[in-house]
């Protein structure tokens, strides 16, 4: 319990410093030695699906069984040292303050009237095009961004904390970062990241309907239209490709009445996809700032539950 509680505060007071050694961008690097290695005389796309698994089961028991031996080691050292030690992995594995700042400096360049400044940092966290973007697709976008993030970045690492400690959310955080990284459907990868696309759908799938749960009552607590988030979520949260990223998308855009989704331009294709929300009213910059508050709001409802249980 006392690490899931230091390091979520740890996460909001200090976030992620740039140029600051970090686990996850570890996990990253031996994700790309590993697939340089294991693409070396691949033949047909069996061997590429084969590889693939691999890969996946090297990274994510490599980044459960580390953090589990070297935490099982120094608790028997020393209670209070294992604590300290678990509590700054779980800083590292949390992103609720990372996602609010990164997602902020949209705001502050929208708010300055500097829509170059905006797309550059808008191109940070999302995949889509950028450049031809106007103010209200940029806020759009950012507010997706948050939605869609408050589940994998912030609420399901916080599940996986809760259940496994540490070790399982560094897991959790490897299965994340081998779909952002092999889980495209491209040439390159729709048979080598097949596997990866595949598990991190289904380490996510309950966690997101968690998140998206926990995310109407935070609308209720501070405020929002929880009715309409509600009803906008039973009805549009399969409204995306992914069976799970629309869950908290759906719920945010009822919480806040407006409309998210649609088609957008994925460098320099048109990718359809349906609407997320009723277009009530034209989305704001401020909606990003709310679509904070909602996700803070949220991570803290799951931490209290989280103690809770651990208690």
């Amino acid at each position: 319990m006392l690490p899931l509680i230091i390091g979520y505060l740890l996460d909001l007071i200090i976030g992620d410093p740039q140029g600051f050694p970090h686990p996850i961008r570890l996990i990253g690097n031996i994700i790309t030695k590993l697939e340089n290695i294991l693409r070396i005389n691949l033949n047909n796309e069996e061997d590429e699906r084969k590889s693939g698994i691999i890969l996946w089961f090297i990274v994510v028991g490599f980044s459960f069984i580390v953090p589990f031996m070297i935490l099982y080691f120094i608790y028997e050292i020393n209670e209070y040292l294992g604590i300290t030690l678990e509590s700054i992995m779980c800083y590292y594995i949390l992103a609720t303050r990372s996602l609010k700042d990164e997602s902020m400096k949209v705001y502050t360049s929208l708010k300055n009237n500097n829509l170059t400044e905006a797309r550059k940092f808008l191109s940070y966290i999302v995949g889509r095009d950028t450049e031809n973007l106007d103010e209200i697709s940029i806020a759009k976008a950012t507010v997706e961004t948050v939605a869609e993030n408050a589940s994998d970045g912030v609420i399901a690492p916080l599940i996986f904390i809760i259940i496994g400690g540490a070790p399982l959310g560094f897991m959790y955080k490897a299965i994340n970062t081998l779909d952002s990284m092999v889980g495209y459907k491209n040439e390159r990868y729709i048979n080598f990241g097949r596997f990866s696309a595949m598990a991190d759908d289904v380490a996510n799938f309950i966690p997101s309907r968690i998140s998206a749960y926990l995310m109407i009552a935070a609308s209720f607590i501070i405020g929002f239209d929880y009715k309409s988030a509600y009803r906008i979520f039973k009805r549009d949260r399969f409204n995306h490709k992914s069976p799970n990223s629309a869950q908290t998308e759906s719920v945010c855009a009822g919480a806040l009445n407006i409309m998210l989704g649609g088609s957008n331009y994925y460098k320099g294709i048109l990718v359809q996809k349906p609407t997320i929300g009723d277009n009530m009213r034209e989305i704001e910059i401020q909606d990003i700032k709310k679509a904070n508050k909602l996700m803070y709001a949220t991570s803290i409802i799951c931490l209290i539950i989280g103690v809770v249980i651990l208690i």
